[in-house]
């Protein structure tokens, strides 16, 4: 599996609402979702996800995630490993 780490940037004013739809995609329906936060400073929700590894990450984010209206901006890096 690939441990994702994405920041995500909401149009003003749809936070709560983009939080939702991400709450109920990538935890209740795909059941890859360990993490969804609401955050301080440039970015508005911070999402940590668990995709399979023979999954392309480009299209499975496009596919499943940056089609939820209200998303403006996302940034996703990618965890290796833990210390």
């Amino acid at each position: 599996m690939h441990k994702l780490l994405i920041q995500i940037q909401c149009k003003p004013g749809t936070t709560y609402k983009v939080a939702d739809k991400i709450y109920t995609r990538m935890v209740e329906e795909l059941k890859i979702a360990t993490s969804l936060y609401s955050i301080s400073g440039e970015f508005d929700l911070f999402l940590e996800i668990w995709i399979p590894k023979d999954q392309e990450i480009g299209k499975y984010i496009n596919d499943n995630l940056l089609d939820i209206d209200g998303i403006e901006r996302t940034v996703t890096t990618m965890a290796f490993h833990a210390f």
